[in-house]
């Protein structure tokens, strides 16, 4: 049996501008300082939520990420 093959056609890559990356980047900015806040600084005096409830569970990523929290 005998398969002929195609040859596929190049993709030609579609510029993007700077105002299509924009909004996503601006909102993955905000979303990583928001994670970033409550992975390191969600304890003491800037705890936003009482107890000790974020800080559990985000406890083990914290020691991943080198941020002391003993």
């Amino acid at each position: 049996m005998s398969q002929s093959v195609v040859p596929a056609s190049a993709a030609t890559p579609t510029p993007l501008s700077l105002r299509q990356i924009a909004p996503w980047a601006l909102f993955s900015l905000l979303l990583a300082v928001v994670v970033l806040y409550f992975v390191g600084a969600e304890q003491g005096a800037f705890a936003l939520l009482s107890g000790d409830s974020v800080h559990e569970w985000v406890h083990d990523g914290r020691h991943l990420l080198g941020f002391p929290c003993h």
